[in-house]
C-alpha cells in the first residue's frame, strides 16, 4: 500500500472532512498533489488483480472509486479544486459520522482486511446486475439484510423470483 496516502490518518487538527468527487481515475494524482501541498487526506486503496494485455498485476485501487476526503479548511478546499482534478466538493453535515465511518474503514485497512466494494442499498431499490452470467439483468433489492439477493420481478404476471449473487455485482439504477 502507499504508505503515505492509506495508512496515514489525518489529525483533527486539520480541520473538518470534505468529500471531493474526483474526475475519472484522478484520486491518486490529486492525493499525490495534495500530499505535495501539505494537504490533509484520506484515500483509501486496497490491492487487487488487474488483467493488462494477457498479463495479471496487483494493483492499488481506490476503495471509492472517484472520491477522495479532504480534511483540512477552506483554504485547503481551494487548493484541491484549483488542481482541476475534483469535479465536486461534497460539503460533510455529520462531522462526526463520517469521520466514525472512516476510522472503521482506516482500521479494516490497517488489519489488512479483504475488503470488497460494495453498493449501498435499501430494501425495494431497483438495482442492475453489472457482471457476470447475469450481467444486465435488472431487479429490486429484497431486503437490506440480504444483500446478495437481487428479485427479479414480472410484473404483468403479479410474479417474481429471487436470485443470489455476490452483492459486489450489483449496482443501483438511478
Amino acid at each position: 500500500m502507499d504508505g503515505e496516502t492509506t495508512s496515514s490518518w489525518p489529525a483533527e487538527t486539520a480541520g473538518s472532512w470534505f468529500v471531493m468527487r474526483t474526475r475519472p481515475r484522478h484520486e491518486r494524482i490529486l492525493a499525490r498533489d495534495l500530499r505535495a501541498r501539505g494537504v490533509a487526506h484520506f484515500l483509501p486503496l486496497v490491492r487487487a488483480a488487474q488483467v493488462y494485455g494477457g498479463y495479471e498485476a496487483n494493483v492499488e485501487i481506490p476503495v471509492f472509486p472517484g472520491y477522495l476526503f479532504l480534511r483540512g479548511q477552506l483554504d485547503d478546499v481551494h487548493t484541491a479544486h484549483r488542481t482541476e482534478r475534483v469535479v465536486e466538493v461534497i460539503p460533510v453535515p455529520d462531522q462526526s459520522q463520517l469521520d466514525a465511518e472512516l476510522r472503521n474503514v482506516h482500521a479494516a485497512l490497517l488489519a489488512d482486511a479483504p475488503l470488497v466494494a460494495f453498493p449501498y442499498v435499501r430494501a425495494g431499490v431497483r438495482a442492475r446486475v453489472r457482471e457476470g452470467p447475469f450481467a444486465g439483468l435488472h431487479g429490486v433489492i429484497e431486503d437490506v439484510t440480504r444483500r446478495d439477493r437481487i428479485i427479479l420481478q414480472v410484473l404483468v404476471l403479479g410474479h417474481a423470483v429471487s436470485l443470489e449473487l455476490r452483492g459486489s455485482v450489483v449496482e443501483l439504477i438511478e
